[in-house]
This record gives structure tokens, C-alpha cells and sequence, in this order.
């Protein structure tokens, strides 16, 4: 059967985004600001405020790009159709 999508939510849809875009910017950070803290000398080290800062900037950034462009697709399905996928029933 094909389906086509006529809406995204955008503020459901940005709030999973960012939130995976703070998972997984933490999964990289942590261990990053770990490294930097142990093995570069205590006057060449990065500001601790960075590696605490940037995971929230990708939350934050995912989550208006994401509604951004939800919007932008929820006007352009009136005029040009939504994504098109095909669906079948499986036996379990």
C-alpha cells in the first residue's frame, strides 16, 4: 500500500533530534575533554567551558534546524505532495 506523509511535527520531531544530537555529542565530548585534561599541559589546555558548552549548542542548533526545515516541508506538501513509501503486512 502506498502512503504518502502530508505532515511533520516540528517541535516533536526537533525536540528527538536534539536530544539525540546531545547523546551523541556527549558520547564524543566526554572523552575528549578526559583526553585534553590529562594529557596536554595545564596552560595549553582548551577552556573547560567549551567541552561543557558544545554538546547544548548541538541541541540547541538541531532543534531549530530541524523545525526550520519541518516547516518548510509542511508548506511544500500542499503544493507538491509528501514523501511517497510503500507499506506491507509481514507474518509473524
Amino acid at each position: 500500500m502506498k502512503q504518502q506523509i502530508t505532515r511533520l511535527s516540528p517541535h516533536q520531531n526537533a525536540k528527538v533530534v536534539g536530544v539525540l544530537a546531545l547523546v551523541v555529542s556527549l558520547v564524543f565530548f566526554i572523552p575528549l575533554a578526559l583526553v585534553a585534561y590529562t594529557v596536554v599541559p595545564p596552560e595549553e589546555r582548551p577552556a573547560m567551558f567549551f567541552f561543557l558548552v558544545m554538546p547544548f549548542v548541538y541541541l540547541v542548533m538541531g532543534y531549530v534546524v530541524v523545525v526550520i526545515g519541518c516547516s518548510i516541508y509542511n508548506a511544500l506538501v500542499k503544493r507538491i505532495g509528501g514523501i511517497e513509501f510503500e507499506t506491507r503486512e509481514v507474518d509473524g
